[in-house]
């Protein structure tokens, strides 16, 4: 299982626009096949910087979204509320024992 965390600076006057276009597809990422979970998150000073965290089976899964129509028809919408590049990490739980 794989984390994938995307950091987003979304314009300030876009902000409410971006919010919608994650809530309205949410179910649909989450649906996708090897998705667990996707959930929008906020800097809790910077009211402009979000994250999506995302839980998937495994890298294979993360590439076959980030390859899907679903995705490109989501990122093409997304890219245009951006004031700065996103970041993203795709990250693996450590076990200690």
């Amino acid at each position: 299982m794989i984390k994938r965390i995307v950091k987003l600076s979304i314009e300030n006057k876009k902000k409410q626009d971006f919010i919608d276009l994650f809530t309205h597809n949410q179910r649909l990422i989450s649906s996708f096949e090897g998705c667990y979970s996707v959930e929008l998150i906020q800097d809790i000073n910077q009211k402009n910087i979000f994250f999506t965290l995302s839980v998937w089976e495994n890298e294979n899964a993360l590439n076959n979204y980030r390859n899907s129509n679903l995705f490109n028809g989501i990122w093409s919408k997304t890219k245009t509320f951006f004031n700065d590049k996103p970041e993203a990490w795709s990250l693996e739980k450590i076990s200690i024992k």
